[in-house]
């Protein structure tokens, strides 16, 4: 396992090229292979995801202090929605790219591992090479799978919540807070779910993990 942080200039240095395949090559040269690298991305997409079910918690708590406020609170309350609706955007465009970066070292990684079955000259080890690459892909599907059905289920949240964000906007009156009452059980019903689909994959992402540290 490596740290996301160990090696800023070169990692700096290699995106500004965008070619994916001289950022593992020059990073294998300095001793970080790409299963060290998908073992860090797993752990980056494990933590955002953790930080978005924070923020989407926080988001629901400030729509239920919202639907209690008098009018006179309008303004504020429509300023502090919005304000989480627009952090709860940002942590799941972050969780996307997360996820999307540990698909590209992934198939990287898979793609290396299936070429180079092709150089054993032992049987016996090419088998159990060739096992042990079907067993790391049937656990990196289930890990992605999870991944992408949590990531799946923050749009119909995201959804909502602008829903209600502009009819706030748009009608700063007691009626307003009224049909935000009525929302807030779809609302709440949907944000525990996508809270529940998180840590199925946050489960799915530590057990990877372990299995790719116990393998090295």
């Amino acid at each position: 396992m490596i740290s996301s942080r160990p090696y800023p200039l070169i990692a700096s240095l290699l995106l500004l090229t965008g070619c994916s395949s001289l950022y593992y090559d020059s990073m294998e040269k300095v001793g970080y292979h790409k299963r060290d690298i998908l073992v860090d991305r797993v752990e980056s997409a494990r933590d955002t995801q953790a930080d978005a079910q924070e923020q989407f918690q926080s988001a629901l708590d400030q729509f239920a202090s919202v639907i209690s406020l008098e009018e006179s609170d309008l303004k504020r309350a429509y300023d502090s929605l919005n304000h989480e609706y627009e952090a709860s955007e940002s942590a799941a465009e972050e969780v996307s790219e997360r996820i999307q970066k540990v698909e590209s070292v992934a198939e990287a990684l898979f793609e290396e591992w299936q070429e180079e079955l092709d150089l054993y000259e032992n049987k016996s080890l090419k088998a159990t090479s060739a096992k042990k690459l079907s067993q790391t892909r049937k656990r990196y599907r289930q890990m992605l799978s999870a991944m992408k059905q949590a990531e799946k289920s923050m749009r119909p949240v995201l959804n909502s919540f602008r829903d209600n964000v502009l009819f706030l906007k748009h009608n700063l009156n007691a009626q307003a807070i009224g049909s935000l009452r009525g929302e807030f059980g779809n609302l709440k019903a949907e944000i525990n779910n996508l809270i529940n689909r998180m840590n199925q994959s946050i489960k799915r992402s530590d057990d990877f993990i372990r299995d790719m540290q116990a393998a090295s």
